[in-house]
Formats: C-alpha cells, sequence, structure tokens
C-alpha cells in the first residue's frame, strides 16, 4: 500500500512540476505517501478557496492579484455585505508541498513561480547562468507568502517616519504599527503579553518554528558575547538577535491565503477567479476614469466592470507592467511602443528595489548537529510533523536566528541597522545541488567552491544589505501583455552599498570566530572564489569581488509605483494610494513603498493592505455621508 502511495503522490507532484530530487534521492513524495497514510491532509480541499463558476458583469470593487496584500484587501471590503468584491489571481491553489516549511525551496522553478530572470548585468550575480540572477514571485493564490520563508519582521520605526518625511501623511511609524496588529494572532506567551506591539486573535498567525537544530541557542551565545542584546526585533529595540518568527500556523506554512482568504470564501459578495491573467486596466481616455480590467482565462479574452474601483495588487514586477500596459508610465517609453498614452507617469516601473546578500558564507562545523535535508527529511520526520506538529519539517530551510546590527557607515545611536544577519543551520551545499540549481549558479563555480563541502555539516550566514541606494528600474518589452518586462536590477551600482555590506560580511566572520561556535569547530570554508584569485584574501578588493559573484536576492523586490506627494516628479500613488491622474484606480501592494523598509518585506506587505483597506472605506464612506447630504438637503428646499 504505501508503495501504491507513494506512486500516486510522485505522479501528483510531477504534473504540478514541482522538482523534487534532493541529492539522488527522491524523499518528498515518500513523506507525502507517509502523511496520506496517516489521513493527515496537508491542503484540505473541503477548506480551499472556492472558484466562482460564474462571474458577475460587474463589481463594486476587481482586486487583481491574490497575494499577500490582494488576499488581504479583498477579505476587508467583503465585510462590507453591500459590496461585492472580485478577486482575479494568474496562478491556482496552494499544493501538497507548499504547507511544509522546510521545502519551500523546491516551490521555486515549480508552476506556482512567475520564474523572472532580470538582464544581465556586469555589476552583480557573475557566478550565475549568463550573469543572471532568479527572481522567484509566486503565480499562486497567496502570492510569494507561499514560496517564501515564512519571516515575519515588520520593518524599523525610522523605516516608516522617512516614508511621512517624503510626503506622506498617515505612514508614520505610530499610524502604521495598529495595522501591523490588527492582522496578527502572535502564539508567543511572552511576546502576547507585550500589547503595545503585539496582539492576539487576527487572522494571520506568527509564531517561532517548533524545531531548532543545536546551533540555534550557540548563535544567540556567540551574539551577547559580541555585545549584542536579545531583543523583541518587532517590539521597541530592532539592534539585536533573536530567534526568528514566522507566519507559521502550527508548524505549517500560514500563507496570506490561508490566513485572510479561506476564512471568507463563503461571503455572498466574494468571488474569486483563479488561472485569470490581467492584460490591461480599461480606462476611458476622455475621462480617465478605471472602469474595468480585461484578462485571459481558459484561452478567451474576457470583460469585467467595476463600479467603485479596481485595485492593483499584482506585485513589484506586474504592477508596474500593467500600469504601462495600460496607458499609465513615462510618455516616450509607451509612444515608442505604440500604446495609447492616458496619463503620463514617468515613475511607473522606476525606483526598483531589493534586499541583497552576499550567498555561500559557509562555515564547517564537527559533529551531526546542522540541518541536512538528506538527514532530516524521513518518514521519523513525516511522523512528528503529522502527529505532534513538530520536528524538522517545520523548519525554514533551517533559518533560526535573526540579527541587526550597524557597521561603522550607519549612526550607532540611532537604532536603524543597515545590515541583517540571517542565521541559518544548513546552507547552499546541505541540500545536494538542488539549491544550487534553483539559485542558477554555473556548474563551473559550485563545483569548485562548494563540490568539496556538499552534503558536510556546516551553517551559514546571510549579511543582508538594509537600504540600498542602488536602484534599479522596469519596463516593457513590447505591448505583448504575455511578454515578461525588461527588468535591470542595477544591484551595486552605487558604491556605498558595495562598502556596507562588506562590513556586514566582516562580521559574519567574526560572529562564527565567537568562542561559542568555535567550540562546536566552526570554520570558515575560505576556498577563494574562482575569479577573485588574483585579489588577496580577506582584503576589501576580494570581498568586493566576492559579492558581485554570488550576489544573492533576498526576494524583496518593491518601490516600482512609489507613493509621494503631487510635487514629487516620480510619484505614482498619492498617500491614499490613488493613482495620479486616474480616477478609480489605486495601487495597494509592495510597489508603492517609497523606499525599501530594514527588514524582511512580507509583513508589511500584509500591513499596506490592511491600511489601503481602511483608506478605502474611509474614502466611501465619506461620499456615501455626502450624498446622504445631498439628498437631505434637496428633500429640505422642497
Amino acid at each position: 500500500m504505501m508503495m501504491d502511495l507513494a506512486t500516486t503522490a510522485r505522479t501528483a507532484i510531477q504534473a504540478n512540476a514541482i522538482p523534487i530530487g534532493i541529492g539522488k534521492l527522491s524523499i518528498i513524495p515518500i513523506i507525502i505517501s507517509a502523511l496520506t497514510y496517516l489521513n493527515y491532509n496537508l491542503v484540505d480541499p473541503e477548506n480551499q478557496p472556492q472558484v466562482t463558476k460564474k462571474l458577475l458583469k460587474e463589481y463594486d470593487f476587481i482586486v487583481v492579484g491574490g497575494g499577500s496584500a490582494g488576499s488581504v484587501v479583498v477579505n476587508r471590503l467583503t465585510e462590507n455585505p453591500e459590496w461585492n468584491v472580485l478577486l482575479l489571481e494568474a496562478g491556482g491553489k496552494e499544493n501538497e508541498i507548499s504547507d511544509i516549511p522546510t521545502f519551500s525551496f523546491f516551490l521555486q522553478n515549480s508552476k506556482l513561480d512567475w520564474k523572472y530572470r532580470p538582464q544581465a548585468q556586469d555589476s552583480a550575480c557573475q557566478a550565475m547562468r549568463d550573469n543572471r540572477c532568479r527572481w522567484p514571485r509566486g503565480k499562486v493564490l497567496g502570492g510569494s507568502s507561499v514560496l517564501n520563508t515564512m519571516i515575519y519582521i515588520r520593518g524599523n520605526r525610522h523605516d516608516f517616519n522617512q516614508w511621512e518625511s517624503f510626503g506622506n501623511p498617515g505612514w508614520g511609524y505610530e499610524d502604521v504599527l495598529p495595522y501591523f496588529k490588527k492582522s496578527q494572532d502572535q502564539r508567543n506567551p511572552y511576546l502576547a503579553r507585550n500589547k503595545k506591539y503585539h496582539s492576539t486573535g487576527g487572522y494571520l498567525t506568527v509564531q517561532e518554528s517548533p524545531y531548532n537544530t543545536p546551533l540555534g541557542p550557540a548563535y544567540l551565545q556567540a551574539a551577547e558575547e559580541m555585545g549584542y542584546d536579545i531583543v523583541d526585533v518587532n517590539g521597541e529595540q530592532q539592534t539585536g538577535f533573536a530567534f526568528f518568527q514566522y507566519t507559521m500556523r502550527r508548524g505549517t506554512r500560514c500563507s496570506a491565503a490561508k490566513a485572510f482568504i479561506r476564512p471568507i470564501q463563503f461571503r455572498k459578495n466574494f468571488h474569486l477567479s483563479l488561472w485569470s491573467h490581467v492584460t490591461r486596466v480599461l480606462i476611458d481616455p476622455s475621462t480617465k476614469k478605471a472602469y474595468g480590467v480585461e484578462f485571459i482565462r481558459n484561452g478567451r479574452v474576457e470583460t469585467v466592470f467595476a463600479k467603485k474601483e479596481v485595485i492593483l495588487s499584482a506585485g513589484a514586477i506586474n504592477t508596474p507592467q500593467l500600469l504601462m500596459l495600460s496607458g499609465i508610465g513615462a510618455r516616450n517609453h509607451l509612444e515608442d511602443l505604440g500604446i495609447p498614452v492616458i496619463q503620463d507617469s514617468p515613475g511607473v516601473g522606476q525606483n526598483l528595489q531589493d534586499h541583497i546578500a552576499l550567498g555561500g558564507l559557509i562555515f564547517l562545523v564537527d559533529n551531526e548537529i546542522s540541518f541536512k535535508y538528506n538527514r532530516v527529511t524521513n518518514i521519523n520526520a513525516a511522523l512528528r510533523y503529522a502527529i505532534t506538529e513538530d520536528g524538522p519539517l517545520t523548519s525554514s530551510v533551517g533559518l533560526e536566528v535573526i540579527g541587526f546590527l550597524s557597521t561603522k557607515y550607519a549612526n550607532q545611536t540611532d537604532d536603524w541597522p543597515d545590515i541583517e544577519f540571517m542565521v541559518c543551520s544548513s546552507s547552499i551545499t546541505t541540500g545536494g545541488k538542488q539549491i544550487k540549481n534553483v539559485m542558477g549558479l554555473t556548474d563551473d563555480f559550485y563545483d569548485e567552491v562548494y563540490g568539496a563541502i556538499t552534503n558536510l555539516n556546516n551553517f551559514s550566514i546571510f549579511p543582508m544589505l538594509l537600504r540600498p541606494k542602488s536602484q534599479g528600474y522596469i519596463k516593457l518589452k513590447s505591448k505583448n501583455p504575455l511578454d515578461y518586462p525588461l527588468i535591470y536590477h542595477n544591484y551595486l551600482t552605487n558604491p556605498d552599498d558595495v562598502k556596507v555590506l562588506r562590513e556586514g560580511v566582516k562580521a559574519a566572520i567574526a560572529f562564527a570566530e565567537t568562542s561559542s561556535l568555535r567550540r562546536l569547530g566552526a570554520r570558515f570554508h575560505s576556498k577563494p572564489f574562482p575569479n577573485c584569485k588574483h585579489h588577496p584574501m580577506f582584503t576589501d578588493e576580494y570581498w568586493e569581488c566576492v559579492i558581485r559573484q554570488f550576489t544573492m536576492t533576498i526576494y524583496h523586490m518593491s518601490c516600482t509605483a512609489k507613493m509621494g506627494p503631487r510635487s514629487d516628479p516620480m510619484a505614482v500613488v498619492d498617500p491614499s494610494l490613488k493613482v495620479y491622474g486616474v480616477e478609480g484606480l489605486r495601487v495597494i501592494d509592495a510597489s508603492i513603498m517609497p523606499a525599501i523598509v530594514s527588514s524582511n518585506i512580507n509583513a508589511p506587505v500584509i500591513m499596506i493592505g490592511e491600511k489601503g483597506s481602511d483608506l478605502i472605506k474611509e474614502d466611501w464612506f465619506y461620499r456615501q455621508k455626502r450624498s446622504n447630504r445631498t439628498i437631505a438637503a434637496s428633500f429640505d428646499e422642497h
């Protein structure tokens, strides 16, 4: 029976085009078979959002994109039973793999992923095939919250105060903190007691992973040895170290779809259409009012109309692409492609920001204490996951401890760190060559630098640049909506980014050299990078070369339709998230950030969804009150 289940699981996964090999071992189908044998339903079909069979011709609101922001928006707007809301998502539903935290890397390059690749640029990603980084983005209900490592970090208070200082009233830290709390169901009782910063009872479950390797506590000891506090990084002080918190529920992924869409699937005013690729927003050129969208479903072009608003929550790549396809963007670019210009908005697709880190900073350790896929993915792990909701399958790819620190380029007294440490009890080598393929590294590079340590016990530190000055851009390849846009990341084109990241690398090596980690045998894997051997090891020139070789995105693309005052010529939306120059159109997603936050961005994007929903409600409530006053005045006159 077990072999039959394994065959069934393998067939199902292959049909979903999910890469499942870990070295020579294909363990995932076996784990799924064990869970099936135990009648443990990873993705309960009865609890999956139901697709609307027949759409209406017209809705009050149309939301494009069911990711971290869009999921929140449809939830909050359908709280008003008088509004009907349609969600259009280009992908399908979550599958059997996406619930399991430790397998997130194996979702990349599957049909749940848009599989974007920026253009080749010499400034970074030199160790990747064709000098092109990989940019996974979720093409699935729940968006990138289905593919990500589930890290829940809000950002620094100075980030949001800076947004407000740019001319965006209502977006300061004290303004947005209630929206972080509104979503949250904090499962750590110690943190939940701090009512100023945390709350319980929200849709989004937040907790630590039930599983840590023996390395986890050692990381915190190393941090204290270096003089850092152990803190709540989402609380009063960001500088310091802590165990990661995740969007996780009872050891499984709590995606935005699971948190916000599944609970509302039976609301009669909520309609859902999957595999619906929106191609443009319909805008009346004479009135400049958005009145609907055009989309492709089942190979056919369809149209649906909006009585009140169209809301773009398609993410930092798809949203600017849709704006430009709809005639909103830089005039010269649109005219060159033969797209009629509705609104000359030069900021669309500009200001692209992302967090990057040095990948492959690896430290070997003694004994079997690290997170190795071929050791922790087995039937025993599946049983623990299914029965007691813990064990290694609840680990987010081995990530255990987060740290925020300031280099010499940051003000040490501001509590506004410029480097984030993601300390991981695994590495690109502890999953065989599968993770190497996910990251797009060339075989020659991987084999020379890491071939000899594949599957050895080690850990890695990813020093992440928090506030990059380098900015990229997105432009259309053509006016064909099915052509992927051209993406230029421009990583490390500003020399200040190199300097800060270089200091982060030095701090990471110092961290691993503390006695807390050295007693576990920690030692730096110092194999020189192939194209950096002409630089003396450990010099600034060597580290710059290394950083440009293995430049790793942390998947935080943002800021491509920035929020700003009307006086800012590059602002695309106003502080109410309305698109300048077009009525009835808003953007609510990561693209509205004027500057990227100093943290992982999933939690801030959910906050944007919460606040954006309230902005819509306030606006239409005010309009209704004004209309009622007008009607009342008319009766008084008669």
